[in-house]
């Protein structure tokens, strides 16, 4: 087959979904399929907007594959009948994302349209799809396909992880995202702030997306005492990030939403039980009390709670450590996605 995938910017660029797209289209090339990256200029929403005044999609391909994330510069674009199927690639629905009501209202429209628009889709979520067909209603083909979690090879061994649970204070953190208000990471800080707990904290993540946010981060961890505890990183790949990932005892990422949350399952393959929000998709793997624990969003004593509960309990620790790891051998191979995601597309064309 011959596919455009539409994105913005760089396929490199370092976040879950452009995960995904990068891992889809590295999968689908050893497949023998060729893949023609369309790149459009980041650049703020509305002037996003402005690329509905040149952009048009092109002849040539088999089938198109558009990232959601997109959805404000391909409104023209998908306008009457397309050169061959268009598909959406949904990770997440902007208009579902923390902010003003009357901001998210504006969203929901541009982003329906946008949605009623194509052809079809492919998930990273029921619950991305639940939300997309509350939207637009009806129904469309799709394929719901979980972000690959398998990136570091072989997690670690069951020995390991129970040696580690059981070492002693400080309970060691990672929250493991982009610091921007979405991922919480200021609810995290408050909750560690607790006197009673001990811990250390390593962020990993980029700390340029948003950097008075980081920088305001940063004067609370000095503010309250917290630089002993805590540590920035930024981006962190490879053996730098998994050597952080084996360290860590639980990974903490308390987001306001989240379309799927491919970190929680990454550290569940190092035996990491997971806190996250009951906001959004990770309640789909996420089994409060057995490989992790849910809490609302924006509820910093609620997360406290539960660290409290993790680092004064070690044997529920390492009980729970176990659990993640079991889950993470029951998910399926990012490769069994692609053969879905593949089958998909032929039926499509």
């Amino acid at each position: 087959m011959k596919i455009a995938l539409i994105i913005y910017g760089s396929l490199d660029t370092t976040s879950g979904g452009y995960l995904y797209d990068r891992k889809l289209v590295e999968s689908l090339k050893r497949r023998g399929d060729q893949i023609e990256i369309i790149s459009l200029p980041w650049r703020a929403y509305a002037a996003r907007l402005t690329d509905n005044f040149y952009f048009r999609l092109t002849p040539g391909f088999d089938i198109i594959i558009e990232d959601e994330l997109n959805h404000p510069s391909l409104l023209s674009a998908n306008a009457g009948r397309h050169p061959c199927p268009a598909l959406s690639l949904v990770h997440n629905l902007h208009a579902l994302e923390r902010r003003p009501a009357w901001q998210n209202r504006v969203y929901r429209i541009i982003e329906r349209k946008y949605l009623s628009s194509v052809d079809g889709f492919i998930f990273n979520s029921n619950t991305t799809r639940n939300a997309v067909q509350a939207l637009i209603g009806g129904q469309r083909p799709f394929v719901v396909a979980n972000p690959p979690t398998d990136r570091f090879g072989s997690p670690l061994a069951p020995e390991q992880i129970r040696l580690r649970a059981n070492q002693p204070d400080p309970l060691r953190l990672i929250f493991l995202g982009n610091v921007i208000p979405l991922k919480g990471c200021h609810v995290l800080l408050r909750a560690i702030r607790d006197k009673r707990l001990a811990v250390s904290l390593d962020v990993v993540g980029s700390l340029e997306l948003d950097v008075p946010y980081v920088e305001k981060m940063k004067r609370f961890v000095i503010e309250q005492q917290l630089s002993a505890a805590v540590r920035f990183h930024g981006i962190l790949d490879n053996q730098p990030l998994r050597d952080r990932l084996e360290y860590a005892q639980v990974m903490v990422i308390p987001s306001a939403y989240e379309g799927f949350g491919i970190a929680y399952l990454e550290g569940m393959g190092f035996g990491l039980p997971a806190i996250a929000t009951t906001s959004g998709a990770a309640s789909e793997f996420i089994i409060d009390g057995e490989n992790g624990y849910l809490v609302p969003p924006e509820n910093a004593p609620a997360l406290a709670e539960r660290l409290g509960t993790l680092g004064c309990d070690r044997a529920l620790l390492a009980q729970m450590s176990m659990n993640a790891l079991r889950h993470y051998h029951s998910r399926p191979s990012w490769e069994e996605t692609v053969d879905r995601i593949r089958d998909f597309l032929v039926q499509m064309i």
